[in-house]
């Protein structure tokens, strides 16, 4: 074949404008960056939280616009309160930027779905050797129209999908506040318990010293002497304990706060029940309020819209083509058309997958419930025993030992000592206000776990750790901000 009798716009222009479409296409592509792991840098980031004060109020700020439950006034420079540590938990604990960070996969999947599928480009050449003949080619672009109405279902599907998410969130930020409250009991307890064993020791001491001159006088024998002393190495011991476990528990509530173990900040002691608040119908308010059933309510609403997408699915979108081609030096205008039918697969496996998976989704909220009744009724039980507990602790057995305690030190000024009758009242008088700060806690922790099962008064939106902007996408599916993984000082960080 002689190539330079065919026309240079059929040998050269034709292929050329369809690399140059190629190309144009190729550069709208996202490129990809890589994105170190800096530990190091995160460490730094870490022990300066406390450091972001700006971001801080600002979060504070939006959290109250959203009708989240804030305290008066953030200034952890006069110590750091419970209400305020539940704010710093809200905007560091890690689990939270985990969930936070899960829905931001969601909602990338949410903006990018329901978008057309990518034209398609085809080029076909040929040319015959023998006998010689023009160069034969096809140039082709096909897309596909989605008249089945697939698309805006996936949309849809993926919304409730970070709806989920969003829900998600809601219910670990609920959790995260009784979390955080009964850490922050376990540690005043914790420690509350170091100050009574110190007391203790003081005391065993002091009873120690008169041990000792009643040793020296022969009013004491070397065995009931001994015993005392015993009972001061052991006290020791346990405050020793004491103080690890106060310890212990200080680190795992800093922890919650998403703030380092080393950080030198004052706690302030809290041991105050929450405002107790009574239902006629406790069970309707948990249907309505509890944010593990929401959870499992978005999760069914994303099962059924699963389903309505796999049913969608079964019905054929149109693939329309068009071109341009030559063939024995004849151009022709190329048109294309094809339609799948339905009449044997239709997505049978999908359609019946869904179906299932709905199921799934409708026990799982109903087991759900059944189990958050039985904890609710366990909560309320666990309220009314620690309750009577605590008033016959505090009403008869703490006088009556204070009373004990007052009449031992009358006999002393009255130069009337038994040394053993004293460490036995010390000990006792401990482990009964010992006792009682194990029931407090209890009672605090029971009615913690009913204001968590129970749930807000009203529906809470995410914590907006980042601002809403004009660019919200999510705006459209729901009125949360988009939940993001970073928290603002993390991002200002180098």
């Amino acid at each position: 074949m002689d190539i330079s009798t065919t026309p240079l716009l059929r040998r050269v222009a034709w292929p050329g404008i369809a690399a140059a479409a190629a190309g144009g296409l190729l550069g709208g592509c996202q490129s990809y960056e890589r994105a170190p792991l800096d530990l190091t840098s995160h460490r730094d980031t870490i022990e300066s939280r406390l450091d972001a004060a700006d971001s801080i109020d600002a979060f504070l700020n939006r959290l109250d616009e959203s009708g989240g439950d804030t305290p008066d006034n953030f200034d952890p420079t006069d110590g750091l309160s419970s209400a305020e540590g539940e704010v710093l938990a809200l905007f560091y604990n890690a689990d939270l930027r985990l969930a936070r960070l899960a829905a931001g996969v969601a909602l990338a999947d949410y903006e990018t779905a329901g978008l057309w599928e990518d034209p398609e480009f085809g080029f076909d050449g040929a040319e015959i050797l023998s006998p010689s003949g023009p160069f034969e080619y096809g140039l082709a672009l096909s897309f596909t129209v989605p008249i089945s109405g697939r698309l805006g279902v996936a949309k849809d599907r993926a919304g409730a999908s970070y709806e989920a998410e969003l829900r998600r969130i809601v219910d670990a930020e609920w959790t995260m506040r009784a979390r955080v409250r009964s850490a922050w009991a376990e540690w005043t307890v914790a420690d509350e318990r170091v100050r009574l064993l110190s007391d203790v020791i003081g005391q065993v001491e002091r009873i120690g010293s008169i041990t000792d001159r009643l040793e020296e006088a022969g009013e004491l024998t070397r065995i009931e002497a001994r015993l005392i002393r015993a009972e001061l190495v052991q006290t020791r011991g346990r405050l020793a304990q004491a103080e690890f476990a106060a310890s212990q528990a200080r680190v795992d509530l800093l922890g919650l706060l998403g703030l380092p173990p080393s950080i030198d900040i004052e706690l302030i002691p809290s041991l105050s029940p929450s405002e107790s608040v009574s239902f006629t119908d406790e069970l309707h308010r948990l249907i309505e309020a509890n944010t593990s059933l929401a959870v499992r309510r978005a999760e069914y609403q994303t099962a059924e819209e699963t389903l309505r997408l796999e049913i969608r699915k079964q019905y054929p979108d149109i693939t329309i083509g068009s071109g341009y081609g030559s063939e024995d030096n004849d151009d022709r205008l190329l048109l294309g058309l094809s339609l799948p039918i339905p009449i044997l697969i239709a997505n049978r496996a999908g359609i019946a997958e869904a179906r299932a998976q709905r199921e799934v989704a409708r026990a799982a909220a109903e087991i759900t419930f059944e189990q958050l009744t039985r904890e609710l009724a366990t909560t309320n039980a666990a309220i009314i025993a620690a309750g009577t507990q605590l008033e016959a602790f505090e009403t008869q057995l703490v006088p009556m030992l204070e009373e004990q305690s007052r009449e031992v030190e009358k006999l002393i000024d009255f130069g009337e000592v038994d040394t053993l009758i004293l460490l036995e009242t010390v000990s006792r008088r401990f482990e009964v206000k010992s006792q009682l700060l194990d029931l407090r806690l209890a009672e605090l922790n029971a009615e913690i776990e009913r204001m968590r099962l129970l749930g807000p008064d009203q529906p809470k939106p995410p914590a907006p750790i980042e601002p809403a902007t004009e660019y919200d996408t999510t705006k459209t599916n729901t009125p949360y901000t988009a939940a993001r993984g970073d928290t603002p000082a993390e991002e200002a960080s180098p």
